[in-house]
């Protein structure tokens, strides 16, 4: 359990020189490096070539990275396409100054759709199987990535939740503030260890894997519904939507939600296995 009132101000990240590496992008880094060592383990036990897997990893990165980016701009942030457009595309911002950034602005629902994009791409071109049966393995270590992305936002004192009322909770001082929030970004990485250790353990210690849709149906389920009641407690990302019942980031969850929830217990695969 947190203490009470932490407070927290960290360094933005490691000064080398010409620039500074931000601990949101090393997080980064750390969630597609791990999630290639899970991903190398399963393909292993699958019989796949590495092969397959370097072109997994390419297509895993520029998709879920783009996505995540356009999902951010299209969902919460479009006045960036007329006021600066290139700042989308790269690690820059251009208005009011040049300004290396790195990639700051990702929404994990555009990530998610374009991960859905990729996969299906990458299984055309290199995989020849089905779609499904990539998601059902891809998502394991697209969870475990989840939680270090989490917390690359609690380092950045970005995502942040509302105010506790009281001393439980973290003071983020670079926001400049001297009141406690909750660590919404805290809930949802520890959350999703767990949505993590569930994939893994259905994977390894059932015959789920077997049943096409299912793991990527159960990821959708549990990822989206610690999504949907994290949410209660952040702050809206639209300050225009802030007075909703449901915020963007609910409402967007709650298809998501549906889609697993119709893999998981309705799919039936077309798909006719040979023994």
């Amino acid at each position: 359990m947190l203490a009470l009132g932490i407070v927290w101000d960290p360094s933005k990240g490691l000064d080398l020189g010409f620039f500074t590496l931000h601990y949101y992008s090393v997080m980064w880094i750390v969630a597609f490096v791990l999630g290639l060592q899970i991903m190398k383990r399963i393909y292993k036990n699958e019989g796949q070539s590495d092969e397959s897997l370097d072109s997994l990893f390419i297509y895993a990165v520029i998709g879920i990275m783009l996505g995540a980016r356009l999902g951010h701009v299209i969902f919460y942030q479009r006045e960036l396409i007329t006021e600066d457009f290139f700042s989308i595309f790269l690690p820059f911002k251009f208005k009011g100054g040049f300004e290396f950034t790195g990639f700051m602005g990702l929404a994990s629902h555009g990530a998610a759709i374009a991960m859905i994009i990729a996969m299906y791409l990458y299984n055309k071109k290199v995989l020849h199987k089905s779609v499904l049966w990539i998601l059902d393995r891809v998502v394991i270590p697209v969870a475990s990535g989840a939680v270090f992305v989490r917390l690359g936002n609690f380092i950045n004192s970005e995502i942040i939740g509302k105010p506790t009322g009281g001393d439980f909770g973290v003071i983020f001082k670079q926001l400049g503030e001297d009141f406690s929030r909750h660590p919404a970004q805290l809930y949802e990485a520890i959350s999703y260890i767990f949505v993590f250790i569930a994939l893994w353990y259905f994977y390894w210690k059932t015959k789920k894997s077997e049943q096409e849709g299912f793991l990527f149906g159960l990821f959708m389920v549990l990822l989206w519904t610690v999504r949907f009641f994290v949410e209660f407690v952040k702050e809206a990302q639209n300050p225009e939507r802030a007075d909703w019942l449901l915020n963007t980031g609910q409402l967007l969850s709650i298809p998501m939600i549906i889609v697993g929830l119709y893999f998981m217990f309705a799919y039936k695969s077309k798909v006719k296995t040979t023994k």
